[in-house]
């Protein structure tokens, strides 16, 4: 009996985290059918793009400008060990637009857009105004979720753009101004080093990571327990979920579009 315990609780872990995917799989579908299905809210997706593009815009952009310039310092510090300090502009740009820029915008939107829409819909939930939607004939489901998610899935991409090409200029205002770069031989080998392939595999990552962040929000908002420890629970999860499944998906997007 002793033996079969560790066993029984690893399965009822297992068990656990399929029915949580399940979940969060059929949720996800529900999503993208209402997004397609009328009725539609104009105002409420206006609102979603207010708050996931235009006010995520200062900190992507210092984020994306700090991490490009601090980029441009390591690469240089470490090619100078090989007489490879040349390669700085090629690194910066593949790196912020392959990899850092979608990846810090989507971890950026996860904590600030993710944990907003989480304790928003969960304070909602708490506070029966859910319920006062469903008594209106209102679908929470058209009405709070789907043009959440339809901001993310349109606007993070955007992010992203922005995110890289502000990163690279970090990177070119350090190597100009500090390591002795010619500004005109970095720019041309910024441009002739990125591929098309580098843009679209940023901007699909944005698309994913927006959709995951802002569905991960409505998710555990809508599933919240009630009372004030339950929304400051669906808020920390739900900026758990999001982080670890933009990671993944980041993985697999690679993988996808890079394999060899």
């Amino acid at each position: 009996m002793r033996a079969a315990l560790p066993l029984a609780l690893i399965g009822r872990a297992v068990l656990r985290g399929l029915g949580s995917a399940g979940r969060v799989a059929i949720f996800a579908g529900s999503a993208l059918a209402h997004i397609l299905r009328p009725p539609l809210y104009p105002r409420e997706f206006a609102i979603a793009l207010l708050n996931i593009g235009w006010l995520s815009l200062p900190v992507v952009g210092l984020t994306a400008i700090f991490t490009g310039a601090a980029l441009a310092l390591q690469i240089y510090s470490g090619g100078a060990r090989f007489s490879a300090e040349a390669v700085v502009p090629q690194i910066v740009a593949i790196g912020m637009v392959r990899e850092l820029g979608p990846v810090l915008v989507g971890l950026m939107i996860a904590a600030r857009v993710t944990s907003s829409i989480a304790a928003e819909i969960a304070t909602m939930k708490v506070t029966e105004q859910i319920d006062a939607l469903v008594t209106l004939s209102t679908r929470p489901m058209s009405y709070l979720v789907a043009p959440r998610v339809l901001a993310g899935l349109l606007t993070v991409p955007l992010l992203v753009a922005c995110g890289d090409v502000i990163g690279i200029l970090g990177g070119y205002l350090v190597a100009t101004k500090s390591l002795g770069f010619n500004a005109a031989a970095y720019l041309v080998n910024t441009l002739d080093f990125l591929e098309p392939l580098d843009i679209v595999s940023s901007l699909v990552k944005g698309a994913a990571f927006g959709g995951i962040a802002a569905l991960m929000g409505c998710y555990f908002g809508m599933h919240s327990g009630r009372g004030a420890q339950g929304v400051g629970r669906a808020t920390k999860a739900s900026v758990e979920a999001a982080a670890v499944l933009i990671l993944a998906a980041n993985f697999v997007l690679t993988g996808v579009f890079f394999s060899l």
